[in-house]
């Protein structure tokens, strides 16, 4: 049976983590209205912030167990293939090209970081806001 306290806990980290989902995906959202040059809506940002990690993340584990076993290593293959599956990610849900794609991905993080920076400004805890976005950004392939 469960305890009171947990379901609480378990609810707590669920709505944290909408809520981080959805600040992570206003970036991507500008982004997209600025580069993919058609009506993209806030819904398929979500849709993006939400496959493209789980995209990249299922590549670089079977890309990096392909590459250890026959190469013996090279994991920057796998790193270069999940980044490029990431895209295609941003690519199908916009319905754009590689290159728009990418500018997309590019643009978001700046995005991110000015917007980052302006919460920082207003008083908000730069750190945890970071933390949040590097958790699950394209940032995070740099950076874990």
């Amino acid at each position: 049976m469960f305890h009171l306290p947990s379901i609480i806990k378990i609810a707590t980290i669920l709505i944290g983590l909408i809520i981080i989902w959805i600040i992570v995906s206003v970036p991507v959202y500008i982004s997209a209205k600025l580069i993919a040059g058609r009506q993209s809506t806030f819904g398929e940002a979500l849709l993006a912030t939400l496959a493209g990690p789980l995209v990249f993340g299922i590549v670089l584990t079977i890309g990096y167990e392909i590459t250890q076993s026959v190469f013996g290593g090279l994991g920057i293959l796998a790193f270069f293939a999940g980044f490029l599956a990431w895209i295609g990610v941003y690519k199908a849900v916009f319905q754009t090209g590689w290159v728009r794609a990418f500018f997309i991905a590019l643009l978001s993080v700046i995005v991110a970081l000015v917007l980052f920076v302006i919460l920082a400004l207003l008083g908000f805890a730069f750190n945890e806001i970071m933390n949040a976005f590097l958790a699950s950004s394209v940032l995070a392939t740099f950076y874990t």
